[in-house]
């Protein structure tokens, strides 16, 4: 972990060369949990990503809003179940869907970073066609797509002109029909899509624990003993599994970490010692 008596000049001082390597490379934040429901991590998470773009890294954030969804579905009568994990979505809870993602969860993540001069647009995977989707199960799960092309020119785009993309995880098929997609595999296939240097998973997660010990580092083949072995179990099987797929996919490296640590994403990203568990090739070496 980050050594907690670290001075500020020390912080600095580290984040020196990590600065001049990232200038002009892009980043994809998948933004959730705990860092999306308390105010204090809500502004500190607008502080972080802003203070990223004002030193040159190109920025996408995209999240979804679990949490909110079932609070509204709930406050409406509207039931709500889950299918291996994932949300069924019929035409009446898409249309809340809709409403929390695209409508309240985004803009206030648009104006909270924009109240620290961030930059940021807010949009969904619905517009320009951003996310291309597919059903998974029309007959299992409803409307809940997976991606299959990102507009990937759409989003370089506004990179160019110095925007923050905010997007919210809709999608939308070849014949118009509007999708749910988790926002993990968004995250993944706008990253890899975009032949991003990091894609950063931002939960209450703090990342592999083995022992009783965060494991900073991981390959494919380490993360496969430890599945093997029981030390990675149940959820978190599937997050490494897309993890492993992303970096395969062209990423240079994926990042877990604890949202609820504040400013945990510079943490990771600007200290050699990090603050999650980064999944990476066999090959690369650098632990940043």
């Amino acid at each position: 972990m980050v050594r907690g008596s670290m001075t500020k000049e020390e912080v600095l001082i580290e984040a020196l060369p990590y600065i001049s390597t990232y200038e002009g490379k892009t980043f994809v934040v998948k933004y959730g949990g705990a860092a999306m429901s308390e105010d204090s991590l809500k502004r500190t998470f607008a502080q972080d990503v802003t203070l990223l773009k004002k030193i040159g890294i190109r920025l996408i954030i995209v999240h979804g809003g679990g949490k909110e969804i079932t609070a509204m579905l709930d406050r409406l009568g509207v039931a709500t179940r889950f299918v291996d994990g994932q949300r069924y979505t019929d035409q009446e809870s898409l249309a809340v869907v809709e409403m929390v993602l695209a409508g309240k969860i985004n803009k206030e993540i648009v104006s909270l970073i924009n109240e620290v001069d961030g930059g940021a647009i807010g949009l969904s995977g619905i517009d320009g066609g951003l996310l291309e989707a597919d059903h998974v199960d029309r007959e299992k799960l409803g409307a809940v797509g997976n991606v299959r092309t990102v507009r990937s020119d759409l989003l370089r785009g506004m990179l160019d002109r110095n925007w923050m993309p905010v997007i919210a995880t809709l999608g939308v098929t070849p014949s118009g029909e509007h999708l749910n997609i988790n926002a993990d595999y968004a995250a993944a296939a706008i990253a890899a899509a975009l032949d991003a240097e990091k894609l950063v998973y931002i939960s209450d997660v703090p990342g592999v624990i083995k022992d009783g010990t965060l494991v900073p580092t991981l390959t494919e083949s380490e993360a496969e003993e430890l599945i093997a072995a029981g030390v990675i179990t149940d959820g978190m099987i599937p997050k490494i599994q897309t993890a492993f797929k992303t970096v395969g996919a062209g990423v240079r490296k994926v990042h877990m970490i604890d949202g609820r640590v504040p400013h945990s994403l510079l943490l990771e990203i600007f200290t050699s010692e990090g603050i999650g568990t980064q999944f990476i090739r066999a090959t690369t070496q650098e632990e940043a």
